[in-house]
């Protein structure tokens, strides 16, 4: 393999690593009695100003047209505040791992969404996906001995929230996108959006998190977090533009699975055989809904002015 095909092999390999991580992160950061508006807030203005760096360099800016405040708006609200509520809220209650596992069921979410909008075509092989996916959830939830302590079960269903809008944000952003509108013009308008939505119940709420010294490894959690999000993405979107969408949606294998690695590692997680099971279930389940395409890497292109 000549080292242009490898590179986004590699690339899709650190994808997987680097947003397996942010799981262990969310659960230390609200280890310490941050709560999700607080920490929704600085994840916002963190991103804000590493993209607004970005877009002063490119001098690509929003475009501020009654179309593209929708498409900004839907990506802060479902794509950002809504998913991540639900996700540290489950955190604070939820395996580190068993969130990550959750979270891969955005793709079995996004099916029956787009097919319900006229975006996908029914597939008996992507339906017996989904309900790979449904038994997985199952075998989490069901048996006596699946989680450490069976009261975790009352927020499965709050997890469970994330997938589901992050699914909805998938057909939404493919509805409502703007020809000149790329991933970080969008992402600058719906990170300002994201902070002036969060800052309000983040006062109010009590869920402030003081910017001011001493920092704790939840503070630390937090900018790590939003940092590797941000790389993340920016490497996921250059993956999507080298090697197209479908091998890019293979990193959902990888985050799940990192994100096990990093809490064992870190956090010292241990699963049951159950979880473990479900870990299996779930893996054929999006091989099977994750739409096939018969095509070779494609040679790089150049995303605007986004490349590199």
């Amino acid at each position: 393999m000549t080292r242009a095909k490898a590179m986004p092999f590699a690339v899709l390999l650190g994808l997987g690593i680097i947003w397996g991580l942010t799981f262990p992160l969310n659960k230390i950061a609200v280890s310490d009695g941050y709560r999700h508006f607080g920490i929704i807030f600085w994840n916002q203005a963190i991103a804000f100003a590493v993209l607004l760096a970005a877009t002063i360099v490119r001098g690509k800016w929003p475009v501020l047209r009654a179309p593209h405040l929708r498409l900004y708006l839907a990506v802060a609200v479902v794509g950002t505040i809504l998913p991540s509520v639900a996700s540290y809220q489950a955190a604070v209650y939820l395996p580190a791992g068993l969130v990550a596992l959750l979270i891969s069921l955005v793709p079995m979410f996004a099916f029956p969404i787009a097919l319900a909008f006229g975006g996908e075509r029914f597939e008996a092989k992507r339906v017996f996906g989904l309900l790979l996916g449904v038994a997985a959830v199952v075998v989490i939830a069901g048996p006596q001995a699946s989680l450490p302590d069976r009261a975790m079960v009352a927020f499965i269903p709050i997890a469970l929230i994330a997938p589901f809008f992050y699914g909805l944000e998938g057909t939404l952003v493919t509805r409502m996108a703007q020809a000149d509108a790329d991933p970080i013009q969008i992402l600058l308008a719906s990170t300002a959006l994201g902070m002036a939505m969060s800052i309000g119940p983040a006062v109010l709420g009590g869920h402030w998190i003081s910017p001011l010294a001493p920092y704790t490894r939840p503070d630390l959690a937090i900018v790590l977090a939003s940092l590797l999000n941000i790389v993340a993405y920016t490497g996921y979107v250059w993956l999507i533009g080298r090697a197209g969408a479908v091998f890019a949606a293979q990193v959902a294998y990888l985050v799940t699975a990192a994100g096990f690695g990093w809490s064992m590692l870190l956090l010292r997680e241990s699963y049951s055989g159950y979880i473990w099971i479900a870990l299996v279930l779930m893996f054929i389940g999006l091989f099977l809904v994750q739409p096939r395409r018969n095509a070779a890497l494609v040679p790089p292109v150049t995303l605007g002015n986004d490349a590199g």
